[in-house]
């Protein structure tokens, strides 16, 4: 019997898989952001994606799904909260965590895409609140768990307990975007951006 004759279908069908992932994802941002998360409608994000309804349902099963990955998708590209590699170690502490705060802080405040999702996230974690988890699981606890080894590792470091300041780090970064950018009330507690992470990083080294 003859062997059987390879061909390059299946990188083609994954090439073309990938496209039109990315189609439907982009129709997805666009009418999550224009509708809010229980207003989208798949059909609508068919139309905005171009390609069919079972093709959506085939990728994704429903809108968590697409929602969840739209999160996954912003964690991976804006790489928010700047993960590091071994080189994080070799690094003075307040270089690395000043580095390492001013991109969380920019990244989220120069993409209005990031900040109507959390906007969205927040609105709708009562009725949603799955959403919320899969913010949590994909951000948040991924940048903690992170700062945690880093705080219990770095050898310049004495932490007493690693966990709770890296949650004292992340949580005052995320405060200073909640009250300035997602509730857009900075000027009613108003504060220097360089003047609280300069005195954050003190706290944390001393």
């Amino acid at each position: 019997m003859n062997a059987p004759i390879m061909t390059k279908a299946k990188p083609v069908e994954r090439e073309l898989s990938s496209k039109k992932t990315a189609l439907i994802l982009e129709g997805a941002m666009q009418e999550f952001l224009e509708h809010g998360y229980a207003g989208a409608r798949i059909d609508r994000i068919v139309e905005a994606a171009g390609v069919s309804k079972a093709t959506v349902y085939r990728h994704f099963p429903d809108k968590e799904a697409l929602f969840t990955a739209l999160i996954q998708q912003m964690s991976c590209r804006k790489n928010i909260f700047e993960l590091q590699s071994q080189q994080s170690f070799e690094e003075a502490p307040s270089v690395f965590l000043k580095r390492y705060a001013n991109t969380m802080l920019e990244n989220v405040a120069e993409d209005p895409q990031i900040l109507t999702f959390l906007r969205i996230i927040i609105g709708e974690s009562g009725r949603f609140p799955e959403l919320a988890r899969a913010f949590v699981t994909n951000i948040e606890k991924v940048s903690l768990d992170f700062l945690t080894q880093y705080f219990s590792n770095h050898p310049q470091l004495q932490i007493a307990d690693p966990e709770v300041t890296a949650r004292a780090f992340i949580g005052t970064l995320i405060h200073f975007v909640m009250i300035r950018d997602v509730l857009q009330s900075g000027d009613l507690l108003p504060i220097e951006r360089d003047r609280l992470l300069e005195s954050l990083i003190k706290i944390i080294i001393n």
